[in-house]
């Protein structure tokens, strides 16, 4: 349990629940291979893009661990805090966000929530409107990494509230 205090009063928040696997560390070699594809989808990607794709495909995940990094990891890259809180309601917020920044999100939902369907020809279209053909693998290439990390990170519990920008890859 993490307790603050302040000159008039102390806070009490819940306990962290357990890590239930270290899967990087059973399986290192998925890990490593992870790493390597992680690199590779965000070349040629603009690293805030990249991060709000992340973040975003996290927020639909309930990934709370790749949501504390790719946070982290989006202000540490010039991000501002209003448009990474507003990502959560972009559609209506749509005004701190490039065409191209919400053809990238609108995509992130459709292609992280295939259960509302197949990546509708319009989300498509309207991403390949913005992205060259490179560029839009990349991003494909990325959002489905980011499932991936989610995957293992929601999976095994991973904790959130300790990683600092930099500690990755």
């Amino acid at each position: 349990m993490t307790t603050t205090t302040d000159d008039t009063k102390t806070t009490a928040y819940a306990a962290e629940p357990p890590v239930r696997l270290n899967w990087s560390e059973h399986a290192p070699e998925v890990y490593k291979a992870m790493l390597r594809l992680d690199t590779a989808a965000r070349r040629g990607l603009d690293p805030k893009l990249y991060e709000l794709v992340k973040i975003r495909a996290s927020q639909l995940n309930h990934c709370a661990f790749c949501l504390d990094m790719h946070t982290k990891d989006a202000l540490a890259a010039g991000e501002s805090v209003e448009r990474i809180v507003q990502l959560g309601a972009w559609e209506e917020s749509r005004h701190f966000y490039t065409e191209k920044e919400l053809a990238a999100i609108e995509l992130t939902e459709a292609v992280t929530v295939l259960t509302d369907g197949f990546v509708p020809d319009e989300v498509y279209a309207k991403a390949a409107a913005h992205f060259e053909e490179a560029e839009l693998a990349q991003l494909i290439s990325a959002i489905a990494v980011i499932n991936t990390w989610n995957r293992f990170g929601v999976t095994c519990r991973m904790a959130p509230g300790h990683y600092r920008p930099g500690q990755h890859g």
